[in-house]
């Protein structure tokens, strides 16, 4: 295995009602005061807003709310949240959402400290993270890993470039984790979830130069885990066990662990389906879908032992290509969108998302594998 050093400075409270402790969490800790941010109407249909509300008001925790967060986050609401933030004079953070609601919650810690005209700088790279407000979140979607790591995602309304920064400063302080939050989500948002937790498990898996073994065992325990809990939620959307362990692996997944020991290797499929995010608003999950077995085509001749172990592993198949064909099909067996032609996009497309991975690819430490042609050749793999 490869150096690493593994720090997680994230105390996760998990299970039924762990929620309503929220209030005595902020008391404990010293929050007097938080901005509270949270997307549109979802966490009040199911009650959580109420509870929230009832917690922070229990333990005399001052509040300014922040709502409207987009299933893709933007900069100019994010702003907002910074000047809200600042001239309340916020401790803290309260994001309460899936991970879009999180990542802006962090970007606004974040630009709280280092002002709404510097903020995008951090996204561009330009600027080191030194210093952000603490964080805590109720997570309602399982699907980005945002609860338990320093990584927020945001898109410059203006350019459409969807950016990352990441930093442990950013890892929320808290993270409120209550399977039963998720019973309400939309079988097609349960797709993209494990579409986008399948995705961070085999970045490194694929790509990397030097693969230990205890990751790719641990990562298709994590793979097994979230192909079956998957299905069982289809099913049954109120299967409190599968949606449990399905939320535990999502967290898992992009937590840090499964990252550590190997040599090399980046997240290209994100990048990918960041930039086709960016410049349509797409869900992600559905982004990834329709990249991942373009990609893997595209990419499985670099690291063949490694694409064939997935099919052995993972479909019980002897070919590379079998391991393709398969999560392909389970793709679209489970909703996802398996290409351009199913989300609506077509051969103008291939140039738009090609142009935009060609300029942010330099962001991702990828601009040496991707130009516009290179981009292109994978992006053409996904019309059909």
């Amino acid at each position: 295995m490869e150096n690493f050093v593994f720090y997680s400075p994230t105390k996760i409270f998990f299970g039924k009602e762990e929620e309503n402790k929220i209030g005595e969490i902020l008391k404990n800790d010293g929050i007097k005061k938080v901005l509270f941010v949270y997307g549109r109407e979802s966490i009040k249909k199911i009650g959580l807003y109420d509870k929230v509300i009832n917690s922070l008001k229990a333990y005399k925790i001052e509040f300014v709310e922040h709502s409207g967060v987009k299933p893709n986050p933007v900069l100019s609401h994010t702003l907002e949240g910074v000047k809200k933030a600042k001239e309340a004079k916020v401790d803290a953070i309260l994001g309460v959402g899936g991970g879009s609601v999180i990542d802006e919650s962090k970007a606004i810690a974040l630009g709280v400290i280092v002002g709404e005209e510097k903020l995008w700088d951090c996204f561009e790279g330009k600027r080191e993270i030194q210093q952000a407000l603490p964080v805590y979140d109720i997570l309602t979607v399982a699907a980005t890993g945002t609860e338990m790591n320093g990584n927020a995602v945001i898109t410059h309304d203006e350019t459409k470039e969807k950016l990352y920064v990441s930093s442990p400063i950013l890892c929320p302080k808290v993270s409120i984790l209550n399977p039963e939050l998720t019973f309400t989500i939309s079988l097609e948002y349960q797709a993209y979830a494990a579409v986008d937790v399948i995705a961070h498990l085999i970045e490194l898996y694929f790509s990397a130069e030097y693969s230990p073994k205890i990751q790719s065992r641990l990562i298709e325990a994590l793979i097994l885990t979230v192909m079956d809990t998957t299905e069982k939620i289809l099913e049954n959307p109120k299967d409190y066990q599968a949606r449990a362990e399905f939320m535990w692996a999502s967290t898992l997944a992009l937590n840090g662990l499964m990252q550590i020991g190997f040599k090399d290797g980046a997240f290209h499929n994100h990048m990918f389906a960041h930039a086709i995010g960016g410049l349509y608003d797409l869900p992600h999950g559905a982004c990834l879908s329709m990249v991942i077995p373009a990609w893997m085509s595209w990419y499985k001749s670099k690291n063949l032992n490694q694409f064939q172990r997935f099919a052995e592993k993972i479909f019980k198949k002897p070919f590379p290509e079998d391991g393709i064909k398969e999560l392909k099909n389970w793709f679209k067996r489970i909703g996802a969108p398996v290409s351009f032609k199913d989300a609506g996009l077509d051969k103008k497309a291939v140039e738009e998302i090609a142009k935009m991975v060609a300029q942010i690819a330099h962001r991702w430490n990828l601009n040496k594998i991707y130009d516009f042609n290179t981009a292109k050749e994978v992006l053409t793999l996904c019309l059909e």
